[in-house]
């Protein structure tokens, strides 16, 4: 069953929503600064609802670097895992958070990632009655072939339904993996799109020292991705397009934002390629902005915020046709998008965007397409699923509820 929150539940409890202030836990494994697109939804997530009157604490691992949480955050023992230290993962803290809930009770727990911290958290939760909500951001389930365990792919993917169905909700960011989900047996689904910010991203960052840095003239085109260097993003097909747009074009230049694992095998196969580091904020969107083209070759994403900031920072996109190049690129028009899982489509279309005339249309649509996508928009349905969701009880919910009354008897 899936549920886009029903018209008449929500009138229902529109009275006793109406001006409530929610004293809500957020529980996740990855915060800023960390760098990925999860943190940094869960980061204007979190700002939003402060802004609209709510109290938000935070759980989430150590990982060596300060965080700013707030003053009620609650930061736990993490652990890296050993072939990919930039994750880390909590630690199941289920006594802790069941002692520190009773004491200051929340009216609703939110677990952004399902990892043991959050596993701990939604037994503490549920033990003590609390509502949870929870987000699915990453398809953990389809990396596993990417590390050789191909194998895992079934267990983990049941994992991941047992654990969001036993929440109220849970926010996943496209209408196709809604469908996908639900096929596969998750339950109470809920649409939550992404913005962007195009006041960060735009097309004025274009720095010309920073492209001259990269050895680019200002005629030269420069061929982009940004996001984590690792197995699963499918970083040797941006290689192998731009090894092709560089036999048409011999100036052409690859830059490649981010960090991982896989960023001394990049260097080291790949030495034309710049490897510009893990960038934030505007220095970020002076990278974008810097860039002509932008090659995303993952086809393991939920969304990919990576792509709304390339079309808002004004750069021709070219992905496979899933996720967010799926849900806001118009072909021809603000982008150009290939099957899903078809390389040799992917490295026949890269060559167009060196047209500059498509390149400039390509741009201009992008930039439009951007500027519709207003994150307040999305942080108002967040938050009113959030209020929903703190007075809703699951079917799941009423039958534990019978069969603890059943066994008290």
């Amino acid at each position: 069953m899936t549920s886009d929150l029903k018209h008449d539940e929500m009138s229902s409890r529109h009275e006793d929503r109406a001006g409530r202030r929610l004293a809500l836990t957020l529980v996740s494994e990855t915060y800023p600064p960390d760098i990925n697109g999860v943190a940094t939804t869960l980061q204007r997530l979190v700002g939003s609802l402060r802004e609209r009157g709510h109290t938000v604490d935070l759980v989430c691992p150590r990982n060596g670097a300060p965080r700013e949480l707030g003053v009620n955050a609650l930061e736990v023992p993490g652990l890296g895992l050993p072939f990919y230290r930039e994750i880390t993962l909590g630690l199941p803290q289920g006594r802790r958070l069941e002692a520190r809930w009773r004491e200051r009770r929340p009216d609703l727990v939110h677990i952004a990632t399902e990892g043991p911290l959050g596993w701990s958290a939604l037994g503490s939760a549920r033990r003590l009655g609390i509502p949870v909500t929870t987000s699915l951001h990453t398809n953990f389930h389809s990396y596993a072939r990417h590390y050789g365990a191909g194998w895992l792919q079934r267990p983990v993917l049941s994992y991941l339904r047992a654990f969001h169905n036993r929440s109220r909700l849970t926010f996943i960011p496209t209408p196709e993996q809604q469908a996908e989900l639900a096929a596969a047996g998750f339950e109470r689904l809920h649409v939550l799109g992404r913005g962007v910010d195009t006041h960060l991203f735009n097309p004025a960052r274009r720095d010309t020292a920073l492209r001259a840095s990269w050895g680019a003239a200002e005629s030269t085109p420069v061929a982009l991705y940004v996001g984590r260097l690792a197995r699963e993003k499918n970083l040797d097909l941006f290689a192998r397009a731009v090894q092709v747009l560089r036999a048409q074009v011999p100036a052409l230049i690859g830059v490649v934002v981010g960090d991982g694992p896989e960023r001394e095998r990049l260097a080291r196969q790949h030495p034309e390629l710049v490897l510009a580091g893990a960038q934030r904020g505007e220095s970020l969107a002076r990278h974008y902005a810097s860039a002509d083209l932008f090659l995303f070759p993952s086809m393991t994403e939920t969304f990919g915020n990576v792509v709304p900031e390339a079309m808002a920072s004004g750069l021709a996109v070219l992905g496979f046709d899933y996720a967010a190049t799926h849900a806001l690129v118009e072909p021809q028009v603000s982008g150009l998008s290939v099957p899903v899982g078809d390389e040799a489509a992917f490295l026949k279309a890269a060559p167009s965007l060196l047209d500059e005339t498509l390149r400039e249309r390509l741009r201009r649509g992008a930039v439009e397409a951007a500027r519709a996508l207003d994150w307040s928009r999305v942080c108002d349905q967040f938050e009113q699923a959030l209020l929903l969701a703190a007075v809703q009880t699951t079917d799941r919910e009423m039958s534990d509820e019978r069969l603890a009354c059943r066994d008290s008897a």
